[in-house]
């Protein structure tokens, strides 16, 4: 017995759903990735507030810049209180104002 032959156009039909499953899986990974951002760097710390961020022996300068500035940004923001920031992995949210206190304490740390 041999194969049935291939129905015209079935292959094309194939390739384009398996690029759709693969471009959903990215676009999840990406979203994942972004979710967590700086988190990655802050894995197996005790993080409640941002001068916990400051004061973290095992990150550099710039590590700590990162997460400051990433857990600043409008994407972190609370949706019904904008003037709060909530980092994944922290248990509430804090104030921008908070933030901003911290990074110019790192500033001052380390003479930015």
């Amino acid at each position: 017995m041999s194969s049935p032959l291939p129905v015209a156009g079935t292959t094309k039909i194939r390739t384009f759903a398996k690029e759709a499953e693969i471009h959903e899986a990215l676009q999840q990974a990406a979203a994942n990735a972004m979710a967590m951002g700086p988190m990655v760097l802050l894995q197996g710390m005790q993080v409640e507030r941002p001068i916990d961020v400051v004061r973290a022996t095992a990150l550099s300068a710039d590590d700590k810049r990162t997460i400051l500035a990433s857990w600043a940004s409008d994407f972190y923001a609370v949706g019904s209180k904008p003037a709060f920031r909530h980092m994944p992995g922290t248990p509430k949210p804090v104030s921008i104002d908070e933030v901003q206190t911290a990074l110019k304490e790192l500033d001052r740390r380390y003479g930015y």
